[in-house]
């Protein structure tokens, strides 16, 4: 217990030393005008919210349910058809690759192909989306009861075995998890708008632009409405009835054709590096040294820089949040109020908040660390809060900041640490897609070589941004291991149901 201790201790301290150095090279500056007057105006517009544009909002909102609905169920269904066969290496590596591309970037890629229009957006979601759900799904049909399937013999077929002894067992965390997951589609869409599709992001970005703070703001709180509700609108049972809705919806979104022989261009032109193209096969490493020395290692050094400041920052605001929703360290009425704003901060996307918080400072590094530290701060806090509400205390436990203090950090630390390497990996990914915003990440390289049209070093930045991703995954998953942390998820959902291991 002292080694393990100590080497938690020592992970943290790695951490904080890495954050430590990177911070000098972090571009922190905040725009010429005074920020507190922009978070003035936007705060009197949020706070006075404009639903005038009433037919504006409802069709975006709908459109927002119908992109994530229709890519949930289709990312769910790939996903589950993968997930008996992902011990196989090739599905694995597949899956690997799918959720390492972040759904923006799917979405920039496919408007090559498949323009502005439905396709983009579905796709965008089901194709992250299909490994991510093939992953998860095939830890919850590990950890069903065998005894079942053993019990049927050996004469019984797979798929039989499949649908009569592991599903069943399987099918409430499986549901529960695709609950979950169809809140991440719901933020996914969202910010699918801000690259032009009909969704919440677009009109946010539009009312933005021109200074309708109060019609963002009513944006804002119907969007958090949904989020925080969608357990309640999403039945189960009813999940025909939302796919037939959102089949019918998305087939009103008309988009101009792209013509034919797009996608033969596509793979057979478009992508192929520049020197392959010319005939010039001696040139491939000048050029993909070039890509490197100008675009993957700045981009990369930059998405790092963002990534490891903010996994410093959400740390520290789960550390201190995860008492604000139990009782007795708050009190009720201060529980309910750490609820709601947990609540709140983690139902918006990174890029939403990364959007708002450009309003306020500018361009720079600070507003994508502030928004995925204060994101992904409260998702763990969240996460952290519901154990500690649920630990067994002696009958004699303080309570108040000594609770806090002297029962709940020392016997949740070591999940504290293991929630954050989880997250570690999600914090990159995000701070890649946030140079879409204008901050020099990964992001931004990609965006530049799309409106070039160069797509050949577009793709290889995708590559660079997977393999790194795949990477830290990797780190982090041994680092977990060394912790002793493998069987957290697996504590976590038996606990919560579903939901908590689910949110990681």
């Amino acid at each position: 217990m002292r080694a393990e201790r100590v080497s938690r201790l020592g992970i943290v301290a790695g951490f904080l030393a890495v954050a430590a150095l990177c911070l000098p090279f972090a571009d922190l500056q905040q725009a010429g005008h005074d920020p507190w007057a922009a978070l003035g105006r936007m705060a009197a517009g949020f706070l006075r919210p404009d639903f005038g544009a009433v037919e504006q909002i409802f069709r975006a909102v709908a459109l927002t349910i119908a992109f994530a609905v229709a890519g949930v169920a289709a990312g769910g269904l790939a996903g589950l058809l993968m997930a008996p066969f992902y011990r196989f290496r090739v599905v694995r590596w597949t899956c690997i690759a799918l959720r390492s591309v972040h759904e923006l970037f799917w979405a920039l890629m496919l408007m090559q192909v498949t323009g502005m229009g439905v396709t983009t957006g579905v796709l965008a979601i089901a194709l992250p989306y299909a490994g991510i759900f093939a992953k998860v799904l095939s830890e919850i049909l590990d950890e069903a009861d065998p005894r079942p399937s053993e019990w049927l013999g050996s004469r019984v077929d797979p798929l039989s075995r499949f649908l009569w002894a592991r599903a069943p067992l399987a099918r409430p965390e499986m549901v529960n998890y695709a609950l979950y997951r169809l809140e991440c589609g719901l933020r996914s869409s969202a910010v699918l708008g801000f690259i032009g599709l009909p969704t919440l992001g677009f009109q946010l970005d539009s009312f933005f632009k021109q200074g309708e703070y109060g019609a963002a703001g009513a944006i804002m709180a119907i969007y958090i409405a949904l989020i925080a509700l969608v357990r309640v609108w999403m039945r189960p049972r009813l999940v025909w009835l939302w796919l037939i809705a959102a089949i019918a919806m998305l087939s009103q979104v008309k988009a101009p054709p792209m013509g034919s022989g797009v996608l033969w261009r596509f793979l057979t032109h478009d992508i192929v590096p520049a020197p392959l193209r010319q005939g010039d096969p001696a040139g491939l490493w000048a050029w993909l040294s070039e890509l490197t020395r100008d675009a993957i290692l700045p981009g990369l050094f930059a998405t790092m820089l963002v990534a490891q400041l903010a996994l410093v920052l959400a740390g520290l605001i789960a550390f201190f949040a995860q008492s604000l929703i139990v009782p007795r360290v708050t009190g009720r009425a201060g529980a309910m109020l750490g609820h709601l704003v947990l609540v709140i901060l983690r139902s918006f996307p990174e890029y939403m908040l990364a959007y708002l918080f450009l309003q306020v400072f500018g361009p720079s590094m600070l507003p994508a660390i502030l928004a995925l530290g204060l994101h992904n701060g409260a998702i763990i806090g969240h996460l952290l809060g519901r154990q500690a509400a649920g630990l067994a205390l002696r009958p004699d436990a303080p309570s108040g900041l000594t609770l806090w203090g002297w029962e709940i950090v020392p016997r949740l630390f070591g999940q504290f640490v293991a929630l954050c390497l989880y997250r570690w990996e999600i914090i990159i990914r995000e701070s890649a897609i946030l140079g879409i915003l204008g901050i020099a990440t990964l992001g931004f390289y990609l965006d530049d070589a799309i409106a070039e049209l160069r797509l050949d070093r577009a793709v290889a930045i995708l590559v660079a941004t997977g393999l790194v991703t795949a990477g830290i995954d990797m780190l982090s998953r041994k680092l977990r291991a060394r912790l002793g942390a493998g069987h957290l998820r697996t504590r976590l959902r038996r606990r919560e149901g579903g939901t908590a291991a689910a949110a990681i």
